[in-house]
């Protein structure tokens, strides 16, 4: 009873009941109430809410769906996350502290002249990155995603020691670094902060064997913000004390054992915008010992998806935001977006299918903007297929990345 979690999830789900609505509903729909969450393991009673559904309420009852339980007056700001979800971000000083412990994986602080690539628009990662970084007394350079070549030169004129960014955009920027002559010795960067995607056993061999960096990964969602850091020699993700993790059957959303690969479900302590057993659809598993350095929950691995949306460049594709699309134009018949990785780039092709009468139409630049309208996704290319390449019986996404 007095365990400090179940104190924490305790308080947490009296206060979500009683000041968000959509915590009541969904209790209530269960038949559970307040007094029945006692400890961790109590959680199972209330039902997993997925993505999808998380849209719906949302879409029923916006601009919050009844998940906010702070005044609207005192957000500091409102993010935007695919479906569209309006995520508001209440002050929460608990998730702050678990970004300066990654943070101190990797070394950053005062000196530390720091590129920030990740995008400051509608999404809570540059700024929330940008924040952290200047409070933890780096100077930050706001650069955001792309123009590779602009970047190499404040790189180089700057002097910048460190970059937050996804992997595979490091990599470009040192591939045409190497491109245009410079040594490895001539690259001041020395710590990197990496999210979005899945940091890969060879770009670390390459960061930090052949450059010398100190480099940490983090796992988080547009919804959740910050979930767990990579530490040196530990498998797995330290998980930050801002979230309550369980590894639940994709199916019945009933926990499973220690070390079983299971859904990712999270409660997040963040009183003022409170999300109970919010399902990820990110597939992991739970190590039954607390993590080596944090002492908090230790998140062995990820291993994929549950459901079928698949992050690409940082951003969640959604199947039925591919159906949408192609409901929207009426030369399609079908249509299937095919995930590849030819280098350190994912690229996004749309495979489609026109209708008999449609044949010779031409549909690229439609459905390439309803696709970057509704998921905030550039597509490289639109592909015609014929009668019978599409199954409209499979997944509308193929991920066919090979990650090394």
């Amino acid at each position: 009873m007095n365990n400090p979690v179940d104190r924490r999830l305790r308080e947490l789900i009296a206060h979500a009941y009683e000041h968000a609505p959509a915590i009541r509903q969904l209790l209530d729909g269960a038949g559970v109430s307040p007094a029945d969450i006692r400890s961790a393991a109590d959680l199972a009673k209330i039902p997993v809410t997925s993505k999808d559904r998380l849209v719906e309420i949302h879409q029923a009852n916006p601009p919050f769906g009844g998940f906010l339980a702070a005044d609207i007056a005192s957000l500091p700001r409102i993010y935007i996350s695919p479906g569209p979800i309006y995520d508001p971000q209440p002050p929460n000083e608990e998730a702050a502290r678990g970004i300066f412990a990654a943070f101190a994986v990797c070394g950053f602080g005062r000196g530390d002249r720091v590129m920030n690539t990740f995008a400051y628009h509608l999404t809570p990662a540059g700024l929330l990155l940008d924040e952290a970084l200047r409070a933890a007394g780096c100077t930050v350079i706001p650069a955001g995603p792309g123009n590779t070549e602009l970047l190499i030169k404040i790189i180089l004129d700057l002097q910048v020691t460190g970059f937050t960014g996804a992997p595979s955009f490091l990599g470009i920027i040192l591939n045409k670094m190497a491109e245009w002559g410079f040594s490895n010795d001539a690259v001041p960067i020395r710590k990197a902060w990496f999210s979005t995607e899945p940091y890969t056993p060879s770009q670390r061999a390459r960061f930090e064997g052949e450059y010398g960096m100190r480099t940490v990964s983090a796992y988080g969602t547009a919804d959740l913000g910050f979930v767990g850091y990579t530490v040196p020699d530990v498998e797995g993700f330290a998980v930050v004390d801002s979230v309550f993790i369980e590894i639940a059957d994709p199916e019945s959303g009933k926990p499973v054992e220690p070390g079983e690969i299971g859904e990712i479900v999270v409660t997040t302590f963040n009183k003022g915008y409170p999300l109970v057993r919010f399902g990820t659809g990110d597939l992991g598993a739970l190590s039954p010992e607390p993590h080596p350095v944090t002492g908090e929950q230790h998140l062995l691995g990820l291993y994929g998806r549950s459901g079928g949306a698949i992050k690409v460049r940082g951003m969640f594709l959604h199947p039925n935001q591919i159906e949408s699309a192609a409901a929207s134009v009426p030369e399609v018949k079908y249509a299937q977006a095919i995930i590849t990785r030819p280098g350190d780039r994912d690229v996004v092709t749309l495979r489609v299918e026109l209708r008999p009468e449609c044949a010779g139409a031409d549909v690229s630049d439609a459905l390439k903007a309803q696709l970057e309208r509704q998921a905030r996704l550039r597509i490289d290319e639109v592909v015609v297929v014929e009668k019978g390449v599409i199954d409209p019986a499979q997944r509308a996404i193929r991920d066919e990345r090979v990650w090394q």
